[in-house]
């Protein structure tokens, strides 16, 4: 596995960021943890987190940390992240607090178990003890990474918005201190 550090966004991500976001629009990819990139047309657009992302979810808005993993080696982007401060009614059933993806040419390399451990440690620094994680019933690798970072399975519940492809969304805990 390449070893990861997390990053905020800038200008010298613009066209990783955006390659990225080509790459997942092409395979019809879920754009977990990505602060609406799906949604934007340019990065600078995409860079307004908090004015865009206020405005489409209104009282529901979470303010986030959004976080690109690149590689330590070679500044290469392996994923996007979102850790989400609070948590609404919304995210406590199906989102939880933290988001990721994974560029489909940096899988199964270990990344995203080493994003979520770093994302862990952010977690830390916002004096959040407890965070949830969710994933798809069928996403059989999301499940393990979750795992390997410490979370436990509280339950699994009806996918009743669409947010996977099983029916089923699985409910993690994972206590960060």
């Amino acid at each position: 596995m390449k070893r990861l550090k997390l990053v905020r966004p800038d200008a010298a991500h613009e066209a990783q960021v955006m390659a990225c976001r080509r790459v997942f629009l092409e395979r019809r990819e879920n754009f977990a943890g990505c602060a609406g990139l799906e949604d934007v047309e340019s990065y600078a657009e995409w860079l307004d987190f908090e004015n865009r992302l206020s405005k489409k979810y209104g009282d529901g808005y979470v303010p986030s940390t959004v976080l690109l993993a690149v590689r330590t080696e070679d500044e290469t982007l392996a994923g996007i992240l979102e850790i989400r401060h609070r948590l609404t009614p919304f995210l406590l059933r199906y989102g939880g607090h933290i988001g990721y993806s994974v560029l489909p040419s940096q899988r199964r390399q270990g990344c995203a178990t080493e994003m979520l451990r770093l994302a862990l440690q952010e977690c830390r620094k916002l004096n959040l003890a407890r965070v949830l994680l969710s994933c798809d019933k069928a996403n059989v690798a999301s499940a393990r990474t979750i795992a390997a970072n410490g979370g436990a399975l509280e339950n699994e519940i009806e996918d009743d918005v669409g947010m996977g492809q099983s029916g089923t969304i699985q409910r993690y805990w994972i206590d960060v201190e």
